[in-house]
């Protein structure tokens, strides 16, 4: 059977169940691929115990937000669900399963490979045991000085309804000695670990004077003297304990008036949403774990006892602590393009020809300059930007736009107060953003805006000229040093029409519903969602189809960091059953099964978990030799093409356009920090063998740091 000839194959039913993933499982098995680097002795140890935080957070991450989704959709008693058509139920139970095994694995991790190892290196975790009578003393008075004045224990009885416990809060529960005539505790005290004080607390060096540095956990030093909180109490017994609350909220397009004062409300009770997982230590007695579960509505199989400390993720400040750089990747300088270090005017060079960073390869820099120049300079009379994530009141980037509105700018922000999780950074911009005079809005109810766009408007001569940042991730300086992004600055007279056009747009629909605009905009390059960007990501998978059932080759790449929507994995299905070679590089959820016979056996899928995150977005296209690249604030999602307001924009310089499709081949190479995706769903590390060399697609992105 010859695959570049469509014709003379029975096109499969494309929508049978077996061949798609449940994206769930998937984005657990991510995070099994992190935990993996946690393992890895080929990374430094300290980014290795931040590689299992990372694993912990992202768990929490998922409980709040997609296990929270799961139980609501299981009290409804729908049907199937998902591509692959399976229960809810079916779902959920695979996914506790792999969470289980997912912790386990986190502990074992910790206990038997990473504290033995930092131990040798001279990095110390105190248990309470393992104190001398000069530490014991110095803790008691930390204790007594730090630590109390801020504790505020509360006192219940078992058999009503236990304090609100804040989601995510670590909290000790103390068991009495004191019984009633069944047996049960009459009373029990809960308090909530501070989270003004420091997780972890690093005793002096004269305490020790080994060498190194030894760190106690903020919960053994309350642990260990718990009991000059209760001194007329007997205590019976002091355990840790963690609950996850649902964190995702949904606000009714058709009652929120005022979207600013709805996340405020959503944002509070967000806090004491439903309990959704209960975290203990391993000793915690099944009495109080019972009490737990009922006075949160849980049962059993949310109940998690973890071999260690609960809240792995507080680890991660001895990453900052200790300061050894034998212990973490070696540090580097982002690089500047030649074409900036000439010190020009960057309105001049960026008016000669486009410019492409690949962050954190490259640096961050030019962004922040191109808006001070344009917050100074007196011949701009115009900035427009998005944000979503920023990084707080003392962005940079936040810093700039306010000057250039002190300075008379005409500054405009859409600011996009949904971002899951910093919202509440948010609503403070927008309030600091305002108080400087620039003109704040939020967009479209229910739509979110992700798209990365700054436009700078400059009077040349006698007329007004557009400079255009296009980016695939953050306006975030902080993020920008360890993630994968791409950013386009250009002054393309056409790319700035779209780009002003599709501000225009959206600043239209703040506190509106997008179904109010009567047609999509009328854009000339950039596509976007939810009007036409699926369309176009489709035609162009179909042209690649069509061309090689022709008879002529076909190629797609797309990076993309999940890949979920059904009409595009549809569409990739096809055109690999027409010979069409499809190369996806997704970092993390991927709900296409490949290499099944005739249906995806030209389709590859691997994942790259590095020192970054892989966070860009771009597409190629063979296109029968005229080969395109397009890069996109989008992944390839449900969500990102029907509830959100994405852009993507093509590469039209041709020495930017080879150079993506170079870093596209490079990530292909990679064999040592690529995951293969196999059909049955499970992922496979590659390795370099038969004496081949290693290659990884960061460290060589690295070492040329881009002229």
């Amino acid at each position: 059977m010859e695959i570049g000839h469509a014709n003379n194959i029975d096109t499969p039913n494309l929508r049978r169940p077996d061949y798609y993933i449940n994206r769930q499982p998937s984005q657990i098995d991510f995070n099994f691929r992190v935990l993996h680097q946690a393992k890895n002795n080929n990374v430094p140890l300290l980014e290795r115990l931040k590689f299992l935080c990372i694993s912990c957070t992202n768990l929490d991450e998922f409980f709040e937000v997609r296990m929270s989704g799961l139980k609501t959709v299981e009290l409804k008693k729908t049907g199937p669900i998902g591509l692959e058509r399976k229960t809810t139920r079916k779902v959920l139970q695979e996914v506790y399963g792999k969470v289980r095994s997912l912790v386990v694995e986190q502990y074992r991790v910790l206990n038997y490979e990473l504290i033995p190892e930092l131990e040798n290196s001279g990095i110390r975790f105190l248990r309470q045991k393992y104190w001398n009578k000069q530490q014991q003393c110095w803790l008691e008075k930390y204790f007594k000085t730090e630590i109390v004045p801020v504790l505020s224990p509360a006192t219940f009885v078992p058999t009503r309804s236990i304090p609100r416990v804040l989601n995510k809060s670590l909290n000790l529960i103390i068991s009495f000695q004191e019984h009633d005539a069944f047996g049960r505790f009459k009373q029990i005290a809960i308090i909530e670990v501070p989270r003004s004080l420091p997780d972890l607390v690093q005793l002096p060096t004269k305490l020790h004077g080994t060498g190194g540095a030894d760190f106690v956990l903020l919960t053994s030093i309350i642990h260990a003297f718990v009991n000059q909180l209760f001194v007329d109490r007997f205590i019976q017994g002091c355990h840790q304990f963690r609950l996850t609350r649902n964190s995702d909220f949904y606000l009714d397009p058709e009652k929120t008036g005022d979207i600013v004062t709805a996340l405020e409300g959503g944002l509070l009770e967000s806090r004491y949403g439903e309990a959704v997982r209960l975290e203990t230590d391993y000793g915690f007695p099944e009495e109080l774990a019972e009490c737990l579960l009922d006075n949160f509505g849980l049962n059993r199989v949310n109940h998690y006892q973890e071999n260690g400390p609960v809240d792995l993720g507080r680890l991660l400040a001895v990453y900052d602590m200790v300061d050894d750089c034998t212990l973490k990747y070696p540090p580097f300088t982002p690089a500047m393009p030649v074409s900036l270090n000439q010190r020009e005017d960057i309105f001049e060079v960026i008016s000669k020809k486009d410019i492409l960073l690949h962050h954190p390869f490259q640096s961050f820099s030019p962004v922040l300059d191109f808006l001070y120049r344009a917050a100074i300079d007196p011949n701009v009379v115009a900035i427009k930007q998005t944000l979503y994530r920023v990084g707080g009141a003392n962005s940079p980037m936040v810093e700039r736009l306010v000057q250039a509105a002190k300075a008379g700018k005409e500054v405009s922000v859409m600011i996009e107060l949904r971002a899951r999780f910093d919202e509440a950074v948010n609503i403070e911009l927008a309030d600091q953003l305002q108080a400087a005079g620039v003109k704040v809005f939020y967009g479209a109810v229910g739509y979110k805006t992700h798209c990365k766009m700054l436009l700078v408007v400059r009077r040349e001569g006698e007329r007004l000229r557009r400079y255009t940042h296009l980016g695939t991730g953050n306006y975030h300086a902080g993020t920008a040093r360890v993630y994968s992004d791409y950013g386009l600055l250009t002054a393309n007279d056409q790319i700035g029409q779209d780009v002003d056009e599709l501000f225009r747009r959206i600043t239209s629909l703040t506190n509106s519903s997008i179904t109010s605009l009567t047609k999509a905009p009328d854009l000339k390059l950039l596509f976007q969602s939810p009007f036409n960007l699926r369309d176009k990501l489709l035609e162009l998978i179909k042209r690649e189809t069509a061309y090689s059932a022709s008879g002529r080759s076909g190629h797609i790449i797309a990076k993309i960091n999940a890949l979920v929507e059904p009409d595009v994995i549809r569409a990739l299905f096809e055109a690999s059953i027409a010979g069409v070679r499809v190369d996806l590089i997704v970092r993390g959820i991927c709900c296409l099964r490949p290499n099944l016979p005739i249906v995806s056996e030209n389709i590859y899928v691997r994942s790259i978990v590095g020192r970054f995150l892989e966070h860009s977005r771009c597409y190629y296209f063979q296109n029968n030799d005229d080969e395109e690249v397009f890069c996109a604030s989008a992944d390839w999602m449900d969500r990102s093409l029907d509830r959100r307001i994405e852009v993507m924009y093509p590469v039209l310089d041709h020495t930017i356009k080879k150079r993506i499709i170079r870093d596209l081949h490079t990530y292909l190479a990679d064999n040592s920090e690529a995951w293969l995706l196999k059909s049955d769903g499970t992922y496979q590390q590659l390795t370099a063998e038969n004496n081949l060399e290693a290659v990884s697609a960061q460290s060589t992105l690295l070492s040329e740091l881009y002229a």
